[in-house]
């Protein structure tokens, strides 16, 4: 019995990973079930608005590291014109390192590629059904986020600083990181002097060393 024999339309998905051999291992799996179908997929950022409103999915099925945008501003980027869509993070950074920060971003799930495809489809499912997806482990870091009060300095960045923060600790110049951005070089360079006041940093090869020891990247 499957999605059309009982009537039931099935679960759509956009599928957002710049690894074809990773998404095609996703499709096939995705085959082998009767209520979830890939209708559309994209290896980088900026298809992936377009893409949704072409194929209006049940869900984004998305990673964070793409070549051309970070996983923030695609998810920004998508609620901002599709509201109703909802995102699930698939990425290979720690949940202990991202969830919670793409969690207070509006995402509805956060999983890493070494779940299992079990938990892929639990996580799909229970997204598409309009429900959030977490592991015991993320769920019990955002009920007591708010108690913390020894965060590591990375935190106190807003969404905004953090993706400056983390393009420059992947080698992006001002140039590069406001023309992906598309903010003015002066607008990107306040946002790196926040970044180095908060952090208590002065250059860029501190944030690269910061980024690398705190696996950021």
């Amino acid at each position: 019995m499957n999605a059309i024999t009982t009537g039931r339309k099935p679960i759509t998905l956009l599928v957002v990973d710049d690894h074809p051999l990773f998404r095609r291992g996703l499709k096939n799996a995705f085959s082998e079930t009767s209520d979830i179908e890939v209708v559309g997929e994209a290896d980088n950022g900026r298809e992936v608005v377009g893409l949704v409103k072409k194929h209006k999915p049940s869900l984004v099925l998305l990673d964070i590291a793409l070549p051309d945008k970070h996983g923030l501003e695609i998810v920004k980027q998508v609620q901002e014109e599709f509201p109703k869509t909802p995102l699930l993070i698939l990425s290979m950074y720690p949940e202990d390192q991202y969830a919670v920060r793409f969690f207070k971003a509006g995402v509805a799930g956060y999983l890493t590629k070494d779940s299992t495809m079990d938990t892929i489809l639990e996580a799909v499912r229970k997204v598409a059904g309009g429900g959030k997806f977490a592991t015991p482990k993320v769920t019990e870091k955002l009920a007591f986020d708010f108690l913390q009060t020894d965060k590591p300095l990375h935190e106190l960045l807003s969404d905004r600083e953090y993706q400056v923060f983390l393009m420059i600790a992947s080698g992006k110049t001002l140039t590069e990181i406001g023309e992906e951005l598309s903010l003015s070089v002066k607008t990107i360079s306040t946002y790196r002097t926040r970044i180095l006041e908060k952090l208590k940093m002065k250059k860029n090869a501190e944030i690269i060393y910061y980024a690398i020891e705190n696996k950021l990247i």
